[in-house]
């Protein structure tokens, strides 16, 4: 890095991604501002600026001394040790900037000495104080999974019915007889935790009314008048509930219920066929119930709109994702319990990132919003005017009576 270069950065001010420091004496706060650029997306600390972007600049014998410091804290004030780097940038007067980066952690989450986490947040850094966080934090590094979280749900909530056809069709075997055998074979199919309740993949797959257990894991359907969301206006509504094979049958019907029907070359007193293909919304709705963020606590919403028809669900995309590479196939598996039975057959799952490539070949006039801020990602289907559908039919009908 050049001089111009580091004061064109100095001069954009400090943010998640960059710090300044005038001098470093204390090598445990340095070591907690290491932590937390690398719980976060790592960063740059600029020793020898200050914090309104002046550069009294280092002697050589700080720079000496600071990279001491900087060595200690890398390898001794952070658990489990960082590999970072540091230059040394001269001034005009003589004087030295040191440039420290700190990599993105590949170990999250990591604790200072004192065993305190840090985030960055903005320019300063924060706690992390509650258990949901550093759930997210082990999540990231897949250390853990939501869909592994015990539920108060005990083996007697299990779906006797929907349990004994899975293990027919799939396993080849009978639903077992005895407390004993159904316990030991529902945690070794990694449904149940070490006490013998369900986990939340076991209750969201196979339980009886997983509502009763976790009312916030289900889907909200409204279909609005209108390309807009009305506080009490609505054509049609609904609540989904039930295990998510239920659930994803009920949500995709509540869709092909509300949706315009085309004739397509047929006849004018035949059903017709849907103005959005189903298979889109087989794909999106999949995607949605297995790979939403179950960390948090809210529903999975469809609204339908004159326009549109959007999916929205909880948590944004995780790790590194973003919505070009998932367009282009690529995928993280967030809660692999669950992508484990959807893809033995209980729910129309063709494999890891094919889902949105699929329902792009089908209509590609889809946009997809990854909201980190409001931890949200939505699938917008846009639906064709219904004037351009009419249109369509007429033209249908005046080819068929010639």
């Amino acid at each position: 890095m050049k001089q111009p270069d580091i004061l064109s950065q100095i001069a954009l001010g400090e943010d998640s991604t960059r710090q300044f420091k005038a001098d470093v004496k204390n090598v445990e706060s340095l070591a907690a501002e290491m932590a937390a650029f690398a719980n976060t997306n790592g960063g740059t600390i600029f020793i020898g600026v200050a914090d309104d972007g002046s550069t009294p600049g280092l002697s050589q014998k700080d720079v000496s001394r600071i990279n001491q410091l900087i060595s200690n804290a890398a390898s001794q004030g952070v658990r489990s040790p960082l590999t970072v780097e540091t230059e040394n940038l001269a001034l005009e007067n003589s004087r030295l900037v040191i440039v420290l980066r700190v990599p993105k952690g590949i170990d999250k989450p990591y604790f200072d000495k004192n065993g305190i986490i840090w985030l960055k947040t903005g320019s300063d850094k924060r706690r992390v104080n509650s258990k949901e966080e550093l759930r997210r934090l082990f999540q990231i590094t897949s250390q853990f999974h939501a869909d592994e979280l015990p539920t108060k749900a005990g083996i007697d909530k299990v779906d006797k019915l929907r349990f004994r056809d899975f293990l027919r069709d799939v396993y080849e075997i009978e639903y077992p007889d005895s407390i004993e055998k159904r316990t030991r074979l529902l945690q070794n199919m990694n449904l149940t935790t070490d006490d013998g309740n369900l986990n939340l993949g076991g209750l969201l797959m196979f339980g009886e009314q997983p509502e009763l257990i976790m009312p916030q894991f289900v889907v909200k359907g409204i279909r609005y008048p209108g390309n807009e969301i009305h506080a009490s206006d609505y054509m049609d509504t609904e609540d989904f509930v039930g295990p998510l094979p239920k659930i994803f049958a009920d949500v995709l019907a509540f869709i092909m219920r509300n949706l315009h029907k085309v004739q397509a070359g047929r006849g004018v007193n035949s059903p017709g066929i849907p103005e959005v293909p189903k298979t889109v919304f087989e794909e999106l709705l999949v995607n949605a119930l297995v790979h939403r963020d179950y960390l948090v606590s809210a529903a999975i919403r469809v609204f339908i709109y004159d326009n549109r028809i959007e999916i929205i669900s909880p948590g944004h995309l995780p790790n590194n994702l973003t919505v070009e590479k998932i367009r282009a196939g690529n995928a993280n598996i967030r809660n692999p319990i669950l992508v484990s039975y959807a893809a033995k057959g209980l729910l129309p799952y063709h494999g890891l990132g094919s889902g949105i490539k699929r329902a792009l070949s089908a209509w590609s006039d889809i946009e997809f919003q990854d909201d980190h801020e409001g931890c949200l990602f939505t699938a917008i289907i846009y639906r064709k005017p219904l004037e351009e559908l009419n249109g369509s039919n007429a033209t249908q009908m005046k080819q068929e009576k010639k």
